[in-house]
């Protein structure tokens, strides 16, 4: 529980941005949202699981290249965010699907894999086993969570008043955090 809630609290957070976006535009939707965060948690532990293996995934150097995702992701959502607001129109949805749910969470899974693949390495299979029994609950109580913490009265309020900056920004600096070791040489 530990290890999924170390490597995961940045994720809450963007599941509490991406819950509150479904509630005030409609997109994505709950569903999208669970199965976005299912699905990314899923690649998360089988790419760890080929890791610890012995299998190269993805060369360390090029992990960071999932910065992207969000980066992209939060710089479109600035974009339509200023033209909407242009246009006196609502701004619309970071993410309006699971496929962009999962992708967020992919990206912002770096951590993940650099952590769990160790432990699924000296664990054994049985241990592994638990260990993913144990992450696919805890899924649904970060999405519970944050669907709760989207539908705060204080974090609707906040929203409400800096959401057009706040939403984009989050998902640009997990993007930028993503990225660093990158164009940071480390």
């Amino acid at each position: 529980m530990a290890l999924f809630a170390g490597t995961n609290v940045d994720d809450l957070i963007v599941l509490t941005v991406v819950f509150l976006s479904g509630r005030t535009t409609g997109r994505p939707r709950p569903w999208q949202i669970w199965t976005g965060q299912y699905a990314g948690i899923a690649v998360l532990v089988a790419a760890s699981a080929l890791a610890a293996v012995g299998l190269a995934v993805v060369p360390d150097r090029w992990v960071a290249l999932l910065g992207l995702v969000p980066l992209g992701l939060g710089v479109r959502a600035l974009i339509r965010s200023l033209r909407a607001r242009a246009e006196g129109a609502e701004p619309p949805a970071v993410a309006t699907g699971a496929l962009a749910v999962a992708g967020v969470t992919i990206a912002n899974g770096a951590d993940n894999i650099a952590v769990y693949t160790p432990v699924f390495r000296t664990i054994g299979a049985a241990g592994s086993v638990l260990t993913v029994a144990v992450f696919a609950v805890l899924v649904a109580v970060w999405c519970l969570a944050g669907s709760w913490l989207g539908a705060h009265p204080r974090v609707i309020a906040l929203i409400e008043r800096w959401g057009h900056w706040l939403v984009p920004g989050v998902f640009i600096a997990i993007g930028l955090v993503i990225l660093a070791p990158l164009v940071l040489g480390g």
